[in-house]
């Protein structure tokens, strides 16, 4: 509608009803007309668009939009920094429908001359496009699991009587999936070979495959395919083979033969006694990365890694009262009835104006409601907590009377990303050093095949944790997954504590803690090292001893 300069007053009324509907609890296609018009901001026009999504999974107006939009637009609207106006100005002084002919349009110079655009913007657009080619192909780990788990299933079933895994990085829990990789042993290759290429969902590549692999794409989603073949006699050190990263494999064992030739030599029958006869600890799949990981399990070093029965609580979660979807009283009963102890709300602060920040009446009503909540749920508990924003110069939001009345505090960047490494790093280390930091929420800001994050030099920030005792959030949205598990043993090491926080909206965003789990792991991250892993007991002394601390100084 903005593409095509619709009414603005129309334009205003679908985003009100949007956001209603949004952060109502219902499922609007199972909801009445009569109840739909009772939800604020849903009129007729509203009640008449979903009446025909339900019958017909479209509707008039939509349809008509789409009819007069180049299809290579829609594209183009996804390009970060590019909204509507830029975009139709693109479209009608340049004929931009498509990508191609955007970077075409950049790279020879046409859209700096844009009124508008300028050759700081121009650039920009040439990095969000080159940035959401590179992504081609590739998906979250939380996006494609059910689908990698669905194949498995079907794979199963078309090569019965074979010994099956997935491999490759799926099976070492990476937080980008570029190819579905599985490993099929059986004595009747031929068979299992022909049921597989009769599989009309995958369009099959044969001049990439051979006699001991299969190579295709899903048709329904843009998703390589492997299957590698071998008989059940080396179907273990095949396994072993295909489910470790080629760092791992390359890493030598006992300064003569590497991984790779210690697995050819199939002397063992298991996994754990593959390891054992070569002097190393057991070294979990996720791990096998070439990342120190042969080091540690020379010397026995290899902890007891995290899981998700570990943690006691959740920290970073937003309500109502700012952008979240589900009430403070709501938020906390789920999570009392998943199981945990505790519950650390923490809604954005003031300078968040776009996300409903809270202005200090609002964090008042907050802080009472939480108080009463606490009598009435006891023994679970409520923490009182803040999403400060990070600002420009490293400054909290709120001043230090505000901040002194959260049990914790969460520092965060939300504006101003396009910073440089010194500039980005400087503001994070001012942030840190603020005495009313607690946890230092997703450090770089990113969010993956969405945005690059800001360049940061992670071992000045890691030391800065360590020496003003910030924790530093293991940010568990599939999106973020922000700290990158390779700096996590870093973390560590200098006696860092991490945070697996599933920065929830909803309800349901709680189920994101074990992405976060994933990424510790992957790392070596322990229960010692984890804050939430406190029962509810431990980590309100923490908090009241480390603001008590605060408080001596200032």
């Amino acid at each position: 509608m903005e593409l095509h300069d619709e009414n603005p007053f129309k334009i205003r009324s679908y985003q009100s009803a949007l956001i209603s509907l949004e952060r109502g609890d219902e499922d609007i296609m199972v909801l009445s007309e009569d109840e739909l018009v009772k939800i604020q901001g849903v009129g007729k026009s509203i009640v008449e668009a979903i009446r025909q999504l339900k019958e017909t999974d479209t509707f008039p107006l939509l349809e008509e939009l789409l009819n007069k939009t180049p299809e290579g637009i829609l594209e183009v609207l996804q390009i970060k920094g590019l909204g509507p106006k830029k975009v139709k100005t693109l479209w009608e002084e340049l004929g931009i429908t498509s990508t191609h002919e955007l970077m075409e349009a950049c790279q020879s110079g046409k859209v700096a001359k844009i009124k508008g655009f300028g050759e700081k913007t121009q650039t920009t657009i040439i990095q969000n496009l080159e940035f959401t080619a590179s992504n081609s192909g590739k998906w979250l780990y939380a996006d494609i699991a059910k689908m990698i788990g669905q194949l498995e299933e079907t794979f199963t079933i078309m090569a019965r009587g074979a010994e099956l895994a997935v491999v490759g990085d799926f099976a070492r829990q990476l937080e980008i999936i570029t190819e579905a990789e599985f490993l099929i042993a059986s004595e009747e290759l031929a068979t299992v070979k022909a049921n597989l290429k009769a599989m009309e969902s995958i369009e099959w590549i044969l001049l990439e495959s051979g006699p001991r692999t299969l190579r295709g794409k899903l048709k329904e989603i843009d998703l390589r395919v492997s299957i590698h073949f071998c008989s059940k006699e080396d179907f273990l050190w095949k396994k072993l083979s295909l489910s470790a990263a080629p760092l791992h494999l390359d890493s030598l064992v006992d300064g003569q033969e590497s991984i790779a030739q210690k697995l050819q030599k199939k002397n063992y029958s298991s996994e754990a006694e593959f390891f054992s006869i070569n002097g190393l600890q057991y070294i979990p799949t996720e791990m096998r990365e070439g990342f120190g990981e042969i080091e540690l399990a020379k010397e026995n070093k290899i902890p007891e890694l995290l899981t998700d029965k570990d943690l006691k609580g959740i920290l970073h979660n937003h309500s109502t009262y700012s952008d979240g979807k589900h009430s403070l009283r709501q938020m906390a009963e789920y999570c009392r009835d998943l199981g945990y102890e505790y519950l650390g709300i923490s809604d954005h602060s003031k300078t968040a104006f776009y996300a409903g920040g809270l202005e200090v009446e609002k964090i008042l009503k907050q802080h009472q409601e939480i108080d009463e909540l606490n009598k009435e749920m006891a023994p679970f508990r409520i923490f009182k907590g803040i999403e400060s924003d990070i600002l420009s110069d490293g400054k909290l939001d709120y001043e230090n009377n505000v901040l002194a009345s959260f049990d914790f505090i969460v520092s965060s960047v939300h504006s101003i990303l396009n910073m440089d490494i010194n500039r980005a790093t400087s503001r994070l280390i001012t942030a840190i050093e603020n005495p009313y930091t607690t946890i230092l929420g997703h450090p770089t800001g990113r969010l993956l095949l969405r945005r690059q994050g800001y360049p940061i030099d992670h071992k000045a920030i890691i030391d800065a944790c360590a020496a003003n005792n910030v924790v530093i959030e293991i940010n568990a949205n599939p999106w973020r997954l922000d700290l990158d598990w390779r700096w996590v043993r870093y973390a560590m090491d200098q006696g860092v504590k991490l945070s697996i926080n599933p920065d929830a909206h909803e309800m349901d965003g709680y189920a994101d803690m074990k992405y976060g789990v994933l990424v510790g792991r992957k790392g070596g991250l322990t229960k010692e090292m984890t804050l939430n892993a406190m029962s509810v007991d431990e980590i309100a002394n923490y908090f009241g001893s480390r603001l008590e601390k605060v408080k001596a100084k200032i």
